[in-house]
């Protein structure tokens, strides 16, 4: 072969290369975790064993019900795989809460969940990347349980694990996955750790995103949407000026209309402050009102919970690598809107019915 043609041809060796050492989405594994999310999170047996298409999986741990009704369950599969399930939102005000409770905070740092117990975390090492705080406190009070059971099974040998949550549950596996990828990578540089985050909502801002994205390029992180759903649209993303990375021309902007003549700078001052006041006033009402007033109603049920320090964003971004399944006629004749049931396209059956629709479950 010409060295021409070699040089030219070595840039896709090497992102094929690449490409072939990340984790493809396995259907069967995701089909798996989605019901044990459900229906093993709903067996009251305190120990049992699912046999499903990839192996045994056999309960480990199951949590009590902590902080505003999060629960998490790990399991063992057979091959040596350990998974992470963490429930989604339950019919209890507290757990809705949860979800409403969005003012964001940064991504490294901690909060002090009662009078005994600050919660240290990491979720990204980007000082501009910020999380949901809801989310935050369900993970502060599930993370001891999670990594008591993983200290175990790290100190025996495992070294795959699988996040895995839907909706609610969905949004903690982006959090989980991340607060364990940095709580546990330095002493274990060997670990796989995966994520499949069903029908989630969107966990944190873009720097956010772009951490998760860098930290599971590998082994994967998975963001599995029926395109009909509504909630991984959630939350309301306003981004401001401010959001953007620096340097960037719209930050220094005023000295660039400052060189203008008189009207053009009139004109272009006046269209200035109206772009960015807007997105400017609907982040602090956001902020207001599911932050600061949000929280009085969190310290109801959280009575030894302080008040955060919440960041100036509501930039709020989908992560993950996108499994989208579209919702065809087909799909639409068989979950049917009754004008009642607002989560028909966010079910169980409906995410099981699209995924066995495009890909062939062995």
């Amino acid at each position: 072969m010409k060295i021409w043609r070699l040089l030219i041809l070595l840039p896709l060796f090497s992102a094929t290369a690449l490409y072939a050492q990340q984790k493809a989405f396995d259907p069967a594994e995701y089909l798996d975790l989605l019901r044990l999310n459900f229906k093993a999170m709903a067996d009251t047996t305190a120990t049992q064993s699912y046999s499903l298409h990839k192996g045994t999986y056999n309960r480990l741990l199951r949590s009590p019900e902590v902080g505003l009704y999060n629960r998490v369950e790990v399991f063992m599969r057979n091959d040596g795989v350990a998974v992470v399930s963490l429930r989604g939102t339950i019919n209890k005000p507290q757990s809705w809460l949860e979800n409403f409770f969005a003012a964001m905070v940064a991504a490294n740092g901690s909060i002090k969940l009662n009078d005994s117990t600050t919660f240290s975390y990491t979720l990204s090492k980007d000082p501009q990347a910020y999380v949901h705080i809801g989310w935050l406190v369900g993970l502060g009070h599930l993370a001891p349980y999670i990594t008591h059971e993983l200290d175990s099974l790290l100190q025996k040998g495992t070294r795959n694990i699988i996040v895995m949550g839907h909706s609610q549950g969905g949004a903690l596996a982006f959090l989980t996955t991340s607060y364990l990828y940095y709580h546990y990578a330095q002493q274990y540089p060997d670990l796989k750790l995966t994520a499949y985050c069903s029908a989630a909502p969107k966990p944190g801002n873009l720097y956010y995103a772009y951490d998760f994205d860098f930290i599971t390029r590998t082994n994967g992180g998975f963001r599995i949407v029926n395109a009909a759903d509504w909630v991984p649209e959630t939350p309301i993303s306003i981004q401001t000026i401010d959001d953007f990375r620096s340097p960037n021309p719209l930050a220094d902007a005023k000295t660039t209309i400052k060189k203008e003549s008189f009207f053009v700078r009139l004109a272009l001052n006046h269209v200035y402050n109206k772009l960015k006041g807007g997105p400017e006033t609907a982040m602090k009402r956001y902020r207001k009102y599911l932050g600061d007033m949000l929280y009085k109603q969190v310290k109801k049920s959280l009575p030894q919970f302080e008040k955060p320090s919440f960041v100036y964003s509501s930039n709020y971004m989908t992560a993950g690598v996108p499994i989208i399944l579209p919702a065809d006629s087909a799909y639409h004749a068989k979950f049917v809107f009754n004008g009642k049931d607002v989560f028909v396209h966010h079910s169980l059956k409906s995410y099981e019915y699209l995924v066995n629709q495009y890909y062939s479950i062995k």
